[in-house]
């Protein structure tokens, strides 16, 4: 808490408005000192494995015997996902190979083995391995893929696809430089396969999903997005995950037209959205959004936008604006002019705003507005460091806290 308070009283020179009458002499050597104040408060940080505030970690991190009791982080999920029970349920699945030769019939003891099976799996990696899939990795109901204790990295080729199903927890694990697939047959559960068209090249792609859990990933550089979710997904909890190197990380719901995703609700919390990043962190259509704790220190374009009237509830992020002119604003209201946007309920509350960074609020901005947009408690955004200082995937060592 200490080390959060002084960094926030480094950084206070930052937040002057355009009113004030000493303007910053060096724009760009002081977003350079914002930038150190904020790795050296990570670094000084780094060390706490519990203790931090962040409710996810600290419900199983503290744990030195979490390797034989992995299943009980399931039941650490915060947020509209914190339903997804994933494979709390079932038996260990280890996988030992890391290939995938074939998308049809997959050889037992690999990654699509385990996932497309009927029954509840926690599946788990005998060593360190990079997955290259040749095609979609289509997961079945009731799944965890948790990496902890391995380095895990899933590159390459097609990424995963979770469609029409239920109860999916992805954790720990390297996702990155996605490609698209299809124009192939792909199997979905031991007794179906069928004829894929070409995906869109998404790290997760969340098609009709519900109670999924996305916690401690790290994701870059993908064909499409990093994490989208559209056609009716919810109850969704994306977390602790460390996002850089991409153009637009996450699409929140399919079409303007597609009004089924009136219904979702997603929490984004205690993610770093970081270096490379331009824009889509996320970006919203008609749902409900919850988007708390996070640590914005990159963007291009724009943070936060959305269209089609969705719910967006911001409370206690931190946004670090980049040190261009026209690139302050976090927020971007799409494909609307001003006297419809105006009444799209999207708010800020406790929020940091860091070197001119500045989000345009708009609807009634009353409490009630935003009852199905709040999924947790909001931590004070002076402490967003050591809620984020650990996002990505972990290194854990069996016998010792995580």
């Amino acid at each position: 808490m200490f080390l959060s308070l002084l960094l926030l009283s480094l950084l206070s020179p930052t937040t002057t408005t355009a009113s004030s009458s000493a303007a910053v002499q060096h724009p760009q050597h002081t977003v350079q000192q914002v930038q150190r104040s904020l790795n050296d408060s990570r670094r000084n940080l780094g060390f706490l494995s519990c203790g931090t505030g962040n409710p996810i970690d600290d419900c199983w991190r503290c744990d030195s015997n979490w390797e034989k009791n992995r299943q009980r982080l399931a039941d650490c999920a915060i947020g509209f996902g914190k339903g997804a029970v994933g494979g709390r349920d079932g038996k260990i699945y280890i996988v030992t190979d890391s290939g995938d030769d074939d998308a049809v019939n997959p050889k037992p003891g690999t990654l699509r083995h385990a996932v497309i099976q009927d029954e509840p799996l926690w599946i788990i990696f005998q060593r360190d391995m990079v997955i290259k899939l040749k095609e979609e990795l289509i997961m079945n109901s009731f799944k965890t893929i948790d990496g902890r204790g391995a380095s895990v990295h899933i590159a390459g080729g097609p990424c995963i696809t979770i469609q029409y199903v239920t109860n999916i927890i992805i954790h720990g694990i390297n996702i990155h430089d996605c490609k698209q697939g299809g124009n192939a047959m792909v199997r979905s559960s031991p007794r179906h396969f069928g004829w894929r068209t070409i995906s869109d090249g998404d790290g997760v792609s969340i098609f009709g999903g519900s109670h999924v859990w996305v916690d401690h990933c790290s994701l870059s550089n993908c064909a499409d997005g990093l994490i989208d979710a559209i056609m009716g997904s919810t109850a969704i909890t994306i977390s602790n995950n460390f996002m850089t190197h991409h153009d637009k990380v996450m699409l929140l719901g399919h079409s303007d037209t597609y009004h089924q995703d009136k219904n979702m609700q997603i929490t984004i919390a205690f993610n770093h959205f970081g270096e490379g990043l331009v824009q889509r962190m996320p970006r919203c259509r008609h749902g409900y959004f919850h988007v708390v704790n996070n640590d914005y220190t990159h963007w291009e374009m724009y943070a936060i936008g959305g269209s089609a009237s969705p719910t967006i509830n911001s409370q206690g992020n931190r946004f670090l604006a980049p040190d261009r002119r026209f690139s302050k604003e976090v927020t971007k209201h799409e494909d609307a002019p001003e006297n419809d946007w105006k009444n799209w309920n999207w708010r800020s509350e406790g929020d940091l705003m860091l070197n001119g960074a500045f989000f345009t609020a708009s609807g009634a901005g009353a409490s009630s507005s935003y009852a199905r947009a709040s999924s947790l408690g909001a931590r004070p955004s002076s402490i967003v460091s050591s809620l984020t200082t650990n996002a990505g995937a972990l290194v854990c060592r069996k016998g010792s806290r995580c």
